[in-house]
Order: C-alpha cells, then structure tokens, then sequence
C-alpha cells in the first residue's frame, strides 16, 4: 500500500518536476551584456534578463553590432544604453534607449557608435536658412553634420570634426554616413582628418 501511495505521488509530481519554460519559438540567443542578452523571433529583437523573463518586448527598430568577440551581430548594452535606429522622411535617424525599453536619447543622428566608458561619438545634423526662393516660394536650406561626442544623457562633450556638407535626400543617404573616428581610451579618440592622416583629440568635460 505504501508502494502504491509512493508511484501515485510521483505520478502527480511530474508535471511540476524539471526545467519551466519561460519563452518559446525563439530564432536567436545573443550571449549576456550587461544582466540583458538579445534573443530574436523572426525580424524582431528583445531582451530577457538573468531568469529567462522578456523584460523589454520585440521591436524592429534595435541595432544589430559586433563585439570584439563574437563575429555575429545582435543588439546590446553598453552604459545601459543601447542603439535604436528610425526612419525620417526615408532617411535613418540614431537614438538610444535604456534598459527599460524607454527612448532615453531621441533618434536624431546620421550614424551613432555604441557607448564606451560612458560616452559615443555621433553625427549631428545641423539645418541652416539660406534664404527664400520666390520664384519656387520656398525656403532655401543648406544641411550639414557634425561628428562630436555625447555623454549618456545625449549633452555634447567634444568637437571632433565638421561641419560636412550633406544632400539630406533619401536617395542620397541610402546609408548612413561613415564615422571616421574612434576611442583608443576611456579619455582619447583617433580622428581622421581629411589627409588621410590621425588626429588625437582629449574628451573635453564640457563643449
């Protein structure tokens, strides 16, 4: 009789017994950054934390990177920050958002790197009136950009280069603008400059 109670226990035990699932269907496990990893269904990406729960839902608008030690790209966080990439009038604009899934630094640059040592080099747009065109009876307006440095607020820390003339067309801005700069410390960046040689500029604390 005791036999029999023990198998009938077991019996009613297992559908609790074992490993719980927690998500389903998923295409791609990117590994962990910073408590947060990556996981893809379809086209869209989320991120789960440390127990498996999606604590920021599927989107299509994170940025896929590279590290330094994998060869595949997927989104992640840096700083607490990670890239978000949308459409302006056909043309990619770069933000970021926090790891709450909460647009923190609005998509408002040509092209965007991601966080390191708390700061990312972006190109910022600047739109400037030339005048009016009363033949066409519309304004005439020159665009430009600017590579500079932001903090994870998004304030403006370092000049670096610019401003470079730009055709704000979609058909012009198939892809984003190269950055031709890049951080060698947590205080130092590499510039190109238009010789094709380096320029090293210090990370100012304010601009």
């Amino acid at each position: 009789m005791r036999r029999i109670f023990i198998l009938i226990n077991l019996v009613l035990m297992l559908p609790f017994m074992g490993s719980s699932q927690v998500l389903k269907n998923i295409d791609e496990i990117a590994p962990f950054h910073e408590e947060l990893a990556a996981v893809r269904q379809g086209t869209q990406w989320g991120f789960i934390d440390k127990k498996g729960a999606l604590v920021i839902a599927y989107r299509d608008d994170l940025v896929l990177s590279k590290t330094d030690k994998n060869t595949t790209a997927y989104p992640y966080f840096e700083d607490g920050r990670c890239r978000i990439q949308q459409k302006a009038n056909g043309i990619s604009q770069f933000g970021y958002i926090d790891k709450k899934g909460n647009t923190v630094i609005k998509p408002e640059f040509l092209n965007a790197t991601n966080f390191e040592n708390g700061h990312a080099i972006v190109l910022k747009i600047a739109k400037e009136e030339l005048g009016r065109n009363d033949l066409l009876d519309k304004k005439v307006v020159s665009y430009s950009y600017d590579e500079i440095v932001i903090d994870t607020t998004g304030k403006s820390k370092t000049f670096l280069n610019g401003p470079i003339h730009l055709v704000y067309k979609k058909d012009r801005l198939r892809k984003p603008p190269v950055i031709h700069s890049h951080f060698l410390s947590s205080d130092l960046i590499a510039v190109k400059n238009k010789n094709n040689l380096w320029n090293l500029y210090a990370i100012e604390t304010s601009f």
